[in-house]
C-alpha cells in the first residue's frame, strides 16, 4: 500500500505548524513535508517530528525572492553566491531535521536578458553545489518541472527538461521531484512517465486538476495511479500537496482504507 506524506504548508492549515505533525499522524499519514519552514527553529521541527513519529519527506531549499513574487536564485547568472548561502541555511535544517529530500525550485530567469542555455548551466551548477553539500547527510537533492499555464516563465515545465538538467549537473545525489498535478496539465500520460523514470524520481507529489484540490475533485484517476505506483515498487512517499476544498480532515476520503 502506498505511504503518504502531508504537505504541512498546504493542508492542515487549521492548526499551528508544529501541531500539524501530530494531526497528520492521527489521520494516517506517515510523513510530513514542508515548503519553506525557515521561520520556525529547526529544533522545534525536530521535536514535532519525533513526538509524532513521522518522517520528514522533504523541504524546499530557500529560493531568495521567489516566495514573494520574485524570480528566485537558482538559475539566474550572478546569483550563485546567494544560492550557495541558501544551501548553507538548508544544510543547518537538514542536519537537525534529517529530511529525506530537499528540493530546488528553478524559478523564473529573465530570458530576455540571459540565454536559456546559460540559465540551465547555472541551475546545473547550483544543483551540484546543493547535491555535494547535502550528500554527507544522506539527503537527496531534487529539482522539479512546474506547469507554465499557471506559472508562465518557469524554467522547467516538462519531465524531460528536469531529467536533462540533472544529467547536465552529473551528480549522483540528484533526482527529480515528480508532481502529478503539474505534469497532468503539461504532459498527461502520468503512469507511463513515472514507470519509465521511477529510478530517477526522488519524491512524488499530487493534487487533482483542475483546481489543485484533493483527489476526487477533478479528472485524474487516483485509485488507478496509487495502485500503479505501488505495483512499480515505489518505496518513497506520495506527497499530498493540494488545496483542500473544506476542513482538511473532511477532505481525506481519497486515502485508501478510509
Amino acid at each position: 500500500m502506498p505511504r503518504f506524506s502531508a504537505n504541512a504548508s498546504m493542508i492542515f492549515l487549521e492548526y499551528d505548524l508544529l501541531d500539524r505533525f501530530a494531526v497528520a499522524a492521527r489521520e494516517g499519514f506517515e510523513a510530513i513535508e514542508l515548503q519553506f519552514p525557515y521561520d520556525t527553529p529547526a529544533a522545534d521541527l525536530k521535536d514535532a517530528k519525533e513526538d509524532s513519529g513521522l518522517e520528514i519527506a522533504g523541504i524546499n531549499i530557500p529560493v531568495g525572492d521567489l516566495s514573494t513574487g520574485g524570480r528566485g536564485n537558482a538559475s539566474i547568472p550572478g546569483k550563485e553566491d546567494e544560492f550557495k548561502a541558501s544551501v548553507e541555511v538548508a544544510y543547518e535544517y537538514a542536519e537537525v531535521c534529517r529530511p529525506r529530500t530537499m528540493n530546488v525550485l528553478p524559478g523564473f530567469p529573465p530570458l530576455d536578458e540571459f540565454e536559456r542555455e546559460q540559465c540551465l548551466d547555472v541551475l546545473a551548477g547550483n544543483l551540484c553545489v546543493a547535491a555535494e553539500g547535502l550528500q554527507e547527510l544522506g539527503v537527496k537533492v531534487m529539482t522539479e518541472a512546474v506547469n507554465t499555464v499557471e506559472r508562465p516563465g518557469f524554467l522547467l515545465d516538462h519531465t524531460w527538461q528536469a531529467l536533462d538538467v540533472i544529467d547536465r549537473a552529473g551528480h549522483e545525489n540528484l533526482a527529480i521531484e515528480y508532481d502529478i498535478y503539474h505534469m497532468q496539465i503539461m504532459e498527461g500520460d502520468l503512469v507511463n512517465t513515472m514507470r519509465e523514470t521511477l529510478p530517477r524520481i526522488g519524491h512524488i507529489q499530487f493534487a487533482d486538476t483542475p483546481g489543485r484540490h484533493e483527489p476526487g475533485t477533478g479528472e485524474i484517476n487516483f485509485p488507478y495511479i496509487f495502485e500503479a505506483v505501488d505495483e512499480m515498487g515505489w518505496d518513497g512517499f506520495l506527497g499530498a500537496e493540494y488545496i483542500p476544498t473544506g476542513r482538511t480532515e473532511d477532505c481525506l476520503g481519497w486515502m485508501p482504507g478510509r
